[in-house]
């Protein structure tokens, strides 16, 4: 796998877009502390890319992630909530496809916060 491989599958996704992923950062506070935090992030795709397990979407949403490096230390400190915390509401973030391995933010979220 190469880093246009990783572009292209990333692409993919963006142009897939779900507009209910909106409904769960609108509703929680903390969610969105995150989501601002993640737009001032630059994160990076790993220099060596893992293989992909299947072409299934999950799978390749999971592949994304796994190779991606950010720091979520900083990430933490910026967005101003507790690691643990931090964490689990990655968690939902990524799940639901709010933020993106690149740096950027679901553009119905987006706009929601502009």
């Amino acid at each position: 796998m190469d880093k246009e491989t990783y572009t292209t599958k990333l692409g993919w996704f963006k142009e897939n877009e779900r507009p209910e992923a909106l409904l769960r950062v609108a509703q929680d506070p903390d969610l969105m502390k995150i989501v601002i935090a993640w737009g001032s992030t630059s994160p990076r795709v790993r220099p060596k890319l893992t293989q992909l397990r299947s072409e299934c979407e999950g799978d390749v949403w999971e592949w994304l992630w796994r190779n991606t490096e950010y720091s979520s230390f900083s990430l933490a400190t910026r967005a101003g909530v507790s690691r643990y915390l931090f964490e689990e509401k990655l968690a939902v973030l990524i799940g639901n496809r709010v933020l993106y391995p690149d740096g950027t933010v679901n553009s119905f979220v987006e706009r929601y916060l502009r």
